[in-house]
């Protein structure tokens, strides 16, 4: 647990988002140090004198013991600004969310992810090529994103499962208040294969103010956002606002100008979104030969310090366990579990009497 029951405890007080939780850490170096610092040093901070009389009163209310048994007894996992496995593009935005809250997991591979966004009065046509969208994302190992929303939300999700590929739902709610209620089976299906994330609170009901702001981590996850159809005031235009201060790609169907659910698609490509056309213009702009390489690649890096030194120590040349345990000076033990792991991984091969040699870019294909 850490400290994380204390990003939980600030982030369940209205006021304190990213900007003032970033001054709070800078300030206090943790944030158990702020959760328990009294009125005067958070001004310091830069809380105002109400917003750190309100942390204060908090501090009375709020059991944070009883909050955090509560979010382990649903199997919700929290993920903030100081987790390694926190969302590195998501990191990257303006303003990040300080915490996460996931049922179900987000994973290293969930990195290359498309937003497919757009209306709840979704038509045959959208239904179609939101489905042949995610169908395309799904076969090629990309992440589809979208916010468990009716219509073209909910399509993208069910076609991404059904293709046997990941999916990850934006909540505007809190993790443990999927809305819309007949979406729970979704949801469920969803943690099987990916994850339901939301930035609010366990417990925090749907509202129609928390979906604007959700849009922003829809975007921010993804390397681009797709709307299949959107009228001119739909909320699947946030998400492309956010896409462009985000600095993602934005991609928008699009549709007949006599239709409402294309009149604002049809605008965002008269503003400059890349019209899509084929699910194989995404392969392009992408370039999805290239991510292919790259999750493979990852795979065979070191993933901790053990596993470098054993890579570092072997070459083309044979080498038994015994001679590469004294050149990287560790027990013969965590020698032997690292071996074995990275011979899984591909990293390292057995070349007979407990010889070995590293799998180097001219076998592999990629450089480690």
């Amino acid at each position: 647990m850490d400290d994380k029951k204390y990003w939980i405890g600030l982030n369940l007080i209205k006021g304190i988002g990213a900007v003032r939780m970033q001054g709070l850490v800078a300030y206090f170096g943790d944030l158990e140090s702020a959760w328990k610092a009294d009125a005067s040093d958070l001004m310091s901070a830069g809380l105002g004198a109400k917003l750190a009389e309100k942390v204060i009163g908090a501090r009375k209310q709020i059991d944070l013991d009883q909050v955090w048994a509560k979010i382990e007894a649903q199997g919700i996992k929290i993920l903030t600004w100081a987790d390694e496995d926190y969302p590195a593009r998501l990191k990257e935005i303006d303003q990040p969310p300080p915490v996460l809250y996931i049922r179900g997991e987000y994973l290293l591979d969930d990195l290359f992810a498309v937003a497919i966004v757009g209306t709840r009065k979704v038509t045959p046509y959208g239904r179609q090529v939101t489905e042949e969208i995610a169908s395309f994302l799904a076969a090629n190992g990309i992440t589809v994103v979208s916010g468990l929303a009716r219509g073209v939300d909910a399509i993208a999700h069910q076609t991404a499962l059904k293709a046997g590929g990941r999916t990850i739902g934006i909540l505007g709610s809190g993790v443990d208040r999927i809305y819309p209620p007949e979406h729970r089976g979704l949801a469920e299906q969803m943690m099987e294969r990916g994850a339901v994330i939301s930035d609010y609170a366990v417990g925090t009901p749907p509202d129609a103010s928390n979906f604007p702001p959700r849009n922003r981590i829809i975007s921010g996850l993804s390397l681009a956002v797709v709307v299949i159809e959107a009228a001119e005031t739909s909320g699947a235009l946030i998400t492309a606002e956010f896409a462009a201060e985000q600095g993602r790609e934005i991609f928008a169907v699009p549709g007949s100008i006599l239709a409402p659910q294309s009149k604002g698609t049809n605008r965002l490509i008269q503003k400059g979104a890349q019209p899509l056309l084929t699910p194989a213009d995404l392969m392009q702009a992408l370039d999805l030969t290239r991510m292919d390489k790259q999750k493979s690649a990852r795979k065979i890096l070191p993933s901790d310090e053990t596993e470098a030194l054993v890579l570092n120590t072997l070459g083309s040349e044979p080498l038994h366990v015994d001679e590469i345990r004294s050149q990287a000076n560790l027990p013969i033990e965590k020698i032997s579990a690292a071996l074995a792991m990275m011979e899984l991984k591909g990293m390292v091969r057995q070349v007979g009497g407990m010889n070995y040699v590293a799998v180097r870019e001219e076998q592999s294909g990629y450089s480690v």
